[in-house]
């Protein structure tokens, strides 16, 4: 599945919101805590986390280049999991009853067995939501608020009354794309006003760090706990532009063993960010132009026999047992932060095996450039904000918190 632009349509009776979120590849989610802020009638409840300083985190699982991590809606507290996406912003949830719901291997959220599930009104009727992804598949529901609980550094449980989400209704799953039944929907990271970090409420908003493997289980972290330093860490500027909630980073060159390719003096060429991390999208994806340098270079260096790519993504692939044989990449981004990526991160073998694939798509120029979550197993992996950095420090994740 191609990279593509999301929109997300929140039908609010006679008020329309859009929201431009992006994803990619196939499965394209992950699974999240879902965290929001609290109420008026839970303050006290915060505060106490707050003076103990307490921060949520949740583990992460490994199901197939997606990351899944548990959280429990309602009262009593029903356990579900939703994908990681730091390229959208909206939380949803499949909710039964369910004329149109995809496979899920757990059970199905029931609204009508929490006593903490209300329906958001507008102009006396149920408000509506419609969220289109990159590969056609969608989700239809209502919006209402609700309590997620998620687990906290003290011990305790981390409470939030009243969180925004959506409770899908008719939701699709596509064959080979779209929702994996691991999953039972959504949870958006980025700054837009629904996302799970724009509902938190903490001293330190916005801080996330995770850190992704592809085995074992791992965690997500906020606020706090989050913090990525350390010896061997590297700190990239993070860019939010207007009317953009996305978290961009700013990739300077791309390195294949010693040739490296900048982006100076091509249309890739930018200051202010021009290419956004996100933890929802399995491959890396650079405009035509610049992918097809980078390409080359691979080329000059792999004298296996290349074999097309039968998917959509086009990508460079060829037959080959082993994966020592293709060059290390490093990716430069501003700031300083000289990313050397390991081969599994920049290589994906296919399923039958034999044949590996370069984890680089090309896009067309008006869509934007992405750096997935491939690219980004094995680093602890911290946004912050408040420094406008994003922090990478490499890191056994598997065995982490194992």
């Amino acid at each position: 599945m191609s990279l593509a632009t999301t929109m997300i349509v929140l039908f609010l009776q006679i008020i329309t919101c859009f929201l431009f979120t992006t994803t990619a590849s196939s499965p394209h989610g992950f699974t999240i805590d879902l965290i929001q802020r609290r109420s008026n009638s839970s303050s006290s409840r915060l505060s106490k986390n707050q003076l103990q300083g307490a921060s949520p985190y949740a583990d992460t699982l490994y199901d197939y280049s997606i990351y899944l991590m548990k959280l429990q809606v309602g009262t009593p507290p029903f356990e579900i999991v939703a994908e990681i996406d730091t390229g959208s912003d909206i939380i949803w949830t499949q909710c039964m009853p369910c004329p149109n719901c995809y496979s899920q291997f757990a059970p199905i959220f029931d609204p009508s067995k929490s006593s903490t599930f209300r329906e958001q009104r507008c102009n006396g009727n149920s408000c509506h939501y419609e969220i289109i992804y990159a590969d056609k598949t969608y989700s239809k529901g209502i919006l209402a608020t609700e309590t997620v609980t998620i687990p906290s550094t003290s011990g305790e449980p981390f409470v939030m009354a009243e969180t925004k989400i959506g409770c899908g209704l008719d939701n699709t799953n596509l064959q080979y794309s779209g929702f994996a039944s691991s999953s039972s929907g959504i949870v958006g990271l980025n700054m837009g006003p629904l996302s799970l970090i724009s509902q938190m409420d903490l001293p330190y908003p916005g801080l996330i760090s995770y850190c992704f493997s592809g085995q074992g289980t791992s965690k997500i972290n906020f606020g706090t706990n989050a913090i990525v330093a350390g010896d061997g860490t590297v700190a990239a500027d993070m860019f939010i532009k207007k009317d953009n909630p996305f978290y961009y980073l700013n990739l300077d060159a791309v390195s294949v063993e010693d040739n490296l390719i900048a982006t100076l003096g091509t249309p890739f060429h930018a200051e202010d960010g021009n290419i956004f991390i996100d933890s929802g999208t399995t491959l890396t994806y650079f405009p035509m132009s610049y992918c097809n340098l980078v390409r080359e270079a691979v080329e000059q260096v792999v004298t296996a026999v290349k074999v097309p790519d039968m998917g959509s993504d086009n990508l460079l692939c060829y037959y080959s047992d082993t994966i020592d044989i293709f060059p290390v990449i490093t990716m430069h981004f501003s700031g300083g932060a000289d990313l050397v990526l390991d081969k599994y991160n920049m290589y994906l073998e296919t399923i039958t095996g034999g044949i590996f694939c370069l984890a680089i798509g090309c896009n067309d120029p008006s869509m934007p450039a992405v750096f997935g979550n491939r690219a980004q197993n094995n680093f602890l992996v911290g946004y912050d904000p408040s420094s406008n950095v994003i922090s990478f420090s490499p890191t056994n994740c598997s065995a982490l918190w194992s």
